[in-house]
């Protein structure tokens, strides 16, 4: 997939209405309309005001939630319109409608510097069903389709995929800085490549190994995956997590790297409980003693020195998935100490793959140390496994 995609800095948008498929699909108290975390919606502000100080009008699209097309109160938009007019300082309408008489009559009415939101497009069942009738129609809004949403642009949606057939399609700055980094630390990286998986299934991260094993000099595999790894290298693991109908893969991915000269480090050491739950006392354990009646929860003290130590000599770190259950402070601590260890590599790129390990990274107060945060987990995760992301590949190349 080529990642030298056209922005809005290479066409003239003055005058032009602007069709900018955002992502507002915030986390919010469905009751009240709070958001919990504006990163989303932040991020896609440098996009916004340059169009609107370029003389554009700006149709805003986005998505919220899953409502498979029924028109759901707590899913409408009204609380991302209420804080993004807070933080632009303008006024911008919502429609009541998606694609009925009020949205367009609110876009046929906009002008130059102005801004709109259509309600949630996914109370149309035809934007998830990508339907060409319905594209075609939110295409003919405006003059120009801007693809800012990298969180959804592993989705071809009729607003992620679909209009392009209808519009010149170029990326906002948001998804420019997505390709900049994570298509460019994977393409052209600054070596070596350290890549930190974790999470909790094996099958979850299945293409993400198949694809960095061709392209990283190190990997790292904490979280719950590790538990399989360790099952395919004979070694107990309790009543750890076992991804069972995997243990072949493991087994096949560890002599792949000895074969291709790659580095994989697996827990030395983990901490581990009988039960789990957030006030559960850790017991540290050997990967070659694990207790029958424990579970692993975190990486230990010897794990953490050593993938510290790899990270140390890194030229470029990309990082999916926490090392353990990090929503419970007390097996946090080897989550929380891959974000200091890759905060403080100040020559290094680092590279956080959106999802937990985002969430994590924001909890730790580091995020601003980082080169990247990706706003886009599953769309990170489609990146990582080097997949064509259908918003991404329908964008005009440079």
């Amino acid at each position: 997939m080529n990642y030298d995609k056209k922005t809005i800095r290479d066409i003239d948008v003055s005058g032009k209405k602007i069709l900018l498929r955002c992502d507002f699909n915030v986390p919010h108290d469905k009751a009240t309309g709070i958001i919990h975390d504006d990163t989303r919606i932040v991020s896609t502000l440098p996009t916004i005001r340059y169009l609107l100080e370029h003389n554009a009008a700006v149709i805003l699209l986005s998505h919220m939630g899953r409502p498979h097309g029924e028109w759901k109160k707590e899913l409408s938009l009204f609380s991302a319109r209420d804080h993004l007019e807070k933080l632009l300082g303008l006024s911008i309408p919502l429609t009541k409608d998606v694609l009925g008489p009020d949205t367009k009559a609110k876009c046929a009415a906009l002008q130059p510097g102005q801004a709109v939101l259509v309600e949630n497009l996914r109370f149309r069942i035809e934007e998830e069903q990508n339907d060409p009738d319905f594209a075609r129609e939110l295409a003919s809004l405006a003059d120009i389709f801007v693809f800012d949403a990298f969180g959804a642009a592993h989705r071809a949606h009729a607003s992620t995929e679909g209009v392009s057939h209808y519009l010149p399609s170029v990326a906002g700055f948001l998804v420019e800085k997505e390709l900049n980094f994570m298509g460019k630390a994977l393409e052209e990286p600054k070596r070596p490549l350290v890549a930190i998986l974790g999470g909790s299934k094996v099958s979850d991260k299945i293409g993400v190994i198949n694809n960095l094993l061709q392209k990283a000099d190190t990997i790292l595999i904490g979280g719950g995956m590790a538990y399989t790894f360790q099952v395919a290298l004979g070694r107990s693991i309790g009543t750890s997590l076992l991804d069972a109908g995997h243990v072949n893969y493991a087994r096949d991915m560890i002599q792949k790297a000895k074969d291709m000269g790659v580095t994989l480090l697996l827990p030395q050491d983990n901490l581990a409980t009988q039960d789990f739950s957030a006030d559960a006392q850790p017991v540290l354990v050997e990967v070659d003693q694990f207790p029958e009646n424990l579970m692993g929860m975190d990486i230990g003290p010897k794990t953490i020195e050593s993938f510290t130590a790899a990270i140390q000599g890194a030229g470029t770190v990309v990082w999916n998935g926490p090392m353990g259950v990090f929503e419970f402070p007390a097996f946090a601590k080897g989550t929380n100490a891959i974000a200091g260890a890759m905060a403080q590599q100040k020559d290094a790129i680092t590279i956080v793959g959106g999802g937990d390990s985002a969430s994590a990274v924001e909890q730790s107060g580091m995020a601003d140390q980082f080169t990247h945060i990706s706003t886009g987990g599953g769309a990170s995760l489609e990146f990582l496994e080097g997949l064509t992301l259908p918003g991404i590949a329908c964008l005009e190349d440079k």
